[in-house]
């Protein structure tokens, strides 16, 4: 497949800045929704990009570095836990996207956003289902998007070690669910989600949050 197919279509249409959307953090029980927006050059696709739950970690961290190394711009936005359970994930995460688009210097003037939905900003743009393994720009997003996300849960680790974030990130591995019911609920955890409201009211201590 040519991972370039809806950039040079967009060229074509004579847009001249598309970016890439995607988000990574949709499933976890703790953590935030972190989305990022890449504009590659045109003809910039990088390689062994791909969708970042296809890649190895040292792969997503090497392939995220030759992003920022040749991307035109970057755009990166987080949704807290404490968000996420206000307005759901799902408009958290739209919420994300449409941040990190209106992050980007220069703006976009085409988006190419992952997913079946676009965001509310008055961009041209088009929603693409699985967009990460069929578009150079957004699988680039999606690596930005999961590195900065598991950098993110490798410092709040070092705050809440019991949980093991470091290792599964905030999913809802056995580990961290055994983890939930020895220690109960920490300030980053999403307290509307199954698997954490049950166990409200037995939170861990200490009161860091990002």
């Amino acid at each position: 497949m040519d991972l370039q197919y809806f950039e040079n279509r967009a060229l074509a249409r004579g847009f001249v800045t598309i970016a890439g959307i995607d988000e990574a953090g949709r499933g976890p029980l703790a953590g935030p929704v972190v989305a990022a927006a890449v504009i590659l050059p045109a003809g910039g696709a990088i390689e062994g990009v791909t969708d970042s739950k296809l890649l190895t970690a040292r792969q997503r961290e090497r392939f995220y570095d030759a992003i920022y190394e040749r991307a035109v711009s970057i755009g990166v936005a987080i949704v807290d836990a404490g968000e996420i359970d206000r307005i759901n994930i799902l408009q958290a995460s739209r919420l994300a996207m449409k941040m990190a688009a209106a992050n980007l210097r220069p703006p976009a003037d085409c988006l190419l956003i992952d997913g079946n939905t676009g965001i509310e900003l008055d961009v041209f743009q088009r929603a693409i289902p699985k967009g990460d393994r069929r578009s150079a720009s957004i699988a680039a997003a999606s690596v930005v998007a999961k590195v900065s996300r598991d950098r993110l849960m490798q410092q709040y680790h070092r705050h809440y070690p019991q949980y093991g974030f470091d290792r599964h990130k905030g999913y809802p591995t056995r580990a961290h669910r055994e983890a939930i019911c020895r220690f109960g609920c920490c300030p980053i955890h999403r307290r509307t989600f199954r698997g954490v409201r049950e166990h409200l009211g037995r939170g861990s201590s200490g009161a860091w949050s990002w």
